[in-house]
């Protein structure tokens, strides 16, 4: 069984999800396909990723009550008009009648937060959304938002793992309520080697995602892992019906070592830099005419 968490919203959000990033195609569908099977109702997606109709295919059939859907909304669009005309086509990719929460996916500071803030309120009240919330954003960025806010931000997408313990972001939106969510929770695997998460795996009898990954829950952060492989992907479930102990946390989050996988180009900068060709090339090509130019995503709509 999946743990779940309250949001700000007062909807509940499960724990664990499959996130979906560079999945495309056949592998997207069947990868979700297979997360359902084992238990999973927590997808993550986005636009950007250009996999919502692969990630509609999955779903498809099942009891959309028992699903909760994550996408985000990319940082061109946060214009009222075009947070709007995105949240309709998001949902019309993936074939549903409501988002269970949606994020703005980067910041842009060339664009009015208050509007996206006010489109965010509009998709509530219209019942299209029932939660909102952030992703990649800081302390001043969140407090920008929440001043502009109507509806609570139930949560804040950042990178968080063993390797990247971003213990003061996670204080600052504990006392505000907003939940976090962590993508790569296992730093894209480098943190299965760290000799700190192998002893305690070994102790526990656990591999070192299911450490990385308790870790986390146990810290009251949601985890979106990836994956492909059926085994791994059944195997991330079990991090709910035991706990590692005080001093075992502590030494994880002593670990000392604070390395991004991603690296946030434009978290001061308003435009982002070229993609990495390995990456660009696995983003779909409607996702590409929709938003880059020259391999640059634009960064003002």
């Amino acid at each position: 069984m999946i743990d779940t968490l309250k949001l700000a919203s007062g909807h509940k959000m499960p724990m664990l999800g499959l996130g979906t990033w560079m999945l495309t195609g056949r592998q997207c569908e069947e990868s979700v396909k297979a997360a359902i099977e084992y238990g999973y109702t927590h997808i993550d997606t986005a636009e950007l990723y250009g996999n919502h109709r692969e990630v509609g295919k999955a779903i498809k059939g099942h009891d959309r009550s028992k699903l909760f859907i994550t996408s985000k909304l990319w940082r061109t669009d946060l214009t009222y008009r075009d947070a709007l005309k995105a949240c309709d086509r998001s949902l019309k990719e993936l074939g549903t009648d409501y988002i269970d929460l949606y994020l703005i996916h980067w910041p842009n500071d060339k664009l009015p937060i208050k509007d996206t803030m006010r489109a965010f309120k509009y998709l509530i009240d219209e019942e299209k959304v029932r939660s909102v919330g952030l992703s990649n954003f800081d302390e001043t960025r969140i407090n920008d938002a929440m001043k502009f806010s109507k509806v609570p931000l139930s949560t804040n997408q950042v990178e968080f793992h063993p390797h990247l313990y971003q213990r003061k972001l996670l204080q600052y939106c504990n006392k505000r309520g907003i939940s976090m969510t962590a993508y790569c929770p296992l730093a894209r695997g480098e943190v299965l080697h760290d000799p700190v998460v192998r002893d305690i795996a070994e102790k526990n009898g656990k591999v070192p995602a299911q450490v990385c990954l308790r870790w986390l829950v146990q810290h009251g952060i949601v985890v979106i892992p990836k994956s492909t492989n059926p085994d791994h992907i059944k195997s991330n479930m079990d991090i709910f019906d035991w706990k590692l102990t005080d001093q075992e946390m502590t030494r994880i989050d002593g670990i000392g070592t604070y390395e991004r996988q991603v690296n946030p180009a434009f978290k001061d900068i308003p435009l982002i830099g070229p993609i990495p060709k390995p990456i660009f090339s696995r983003i779909p090509n409607f996702v590409k005419r929709r938003y880059t130019k020259n391999g640059k995503f634009f960064s003002d709509g």
